[in-house]
């Protein structure tokens, strides 16, 4: 049971590293606040095998991977991979994807996604939200991300950016909205701003929106939420194993809807088939 933010990492950190060369068993009951935390204390991800019970409002990591929806077929699933494991038979293993910016400490790991401008926002004023306390009552909490998205889109300052990959390519992102390394497809409560992304190509989706003006983006944003957006000018997603992003100005950034800090440097990378996982493999 955790008591205090960052208590999850911390217990994470404890029990993967039992001694012993036996597997580590490592189940989290919680949102994707808490898988986050959980994955960022694990020390012997070769060790650890990973199963999730999701109770969160948000539950973008369990939908994205078609997890059970009930604690009870979470747990019948969990157990027949537990047994599958020590007959010796090969875990579904997924790709992870890491972020670092300039003055952090330790690079930050992350499940569903990570990014910068709008989404981050978002994210970052949901975690203290009164709107979502009272939608969670309802389980109606992912609408959260979609009001103050609305809110946010009409009040965020642009950036200009520009992405740089690691063959050494770029692209220029003018009056930058958003720039998402996707690991899974879909964050903020199911929106899919990378739909076609992969948990197994050892690839992260960027996914950004630039030279729109705001009140288009606002008529823009069904597209967004029914996965059209490949096909409208200025949204564009790419395909890599890392990039850096360079921004004029500071702008939110985010992993897995945790805030990191404001920013003007960040690096993103994909940790390929990092975790094991205690569930059944249903598609990307």
């Amino acid at each position: 049971m955790t008591r205090y933010e960052g208590h999850a990492a911390k217990l994470a950190e404890q029990i993967s590293q039992v001694k012993g060369e036996e597997p580590v068993y490592l189940l989290v009951v919680g949102g994707d606040g808490t898988i986050n935390e959980v994955l960022n204390g694990i020390t012997d991800f070769d060790k650890v095998r990973f199963g999730v019970i999701p109770t969160g409002s948000g539950n973008d990591f369990g939908r994205n991977l078609k997890l059970p929806k009930t604690p009870k077929e979470s747990l019948r699933e969990i157990c027949a991979c537990i047994r599958k494991d020590q007959r010796g038979e090969a875990l579904y293993r997924i790709d992870l994807g890491q972020v670092s910016w300039e003055g952090c400490e330790k690079p930050r790991i992350f499940g569903i996604s990570s990014g910068l401008g709008l989404d981050a926002l978002v994210c970052k004023k949901a975690l203290h939200s009164r709107l979502k306390q009272v939608l969670n009552r309802f389980h109606l909490g992912k609408l959260t991300y979609l009001a103050l998205t609305v809110q946010s889109l009409f009040t965020m300052e642009t950036a200009n950016a520009k992405v740089v990959t690691e063959h050494g390519g770029y692209i220029l992102l003018p009056k930058m909205i958003f720039a998402a390394a996707m690991n899974l497809p879909a964050e903020g409560g199911g929106v899919p701003m990378a739909p076609h992304a992969s948990v197994q190509d050892g690839l992260l989706s960027l996914g950004s929106a630039s030279g729109i003006a705001k009140w288009q983006t606002f008529f823009l944003l069904p597209f967004l939420v029914a996965a059209k957006q490949e096909h409208i000018n200025g949204f564009t997603i790419r395909n890599e194993k890392g990039f850096r992003l360079i921004l004029d100005k500071p702008m939110v950034l985010h992993a897995d809807g945790e805030y990191c800090a404001d920013v003007t440097r960040v690096e993103f990378r994909c940790l390929e088939k990092k975790l094991w996982l205690l569930h059944e493999q249903k598609g990307d």
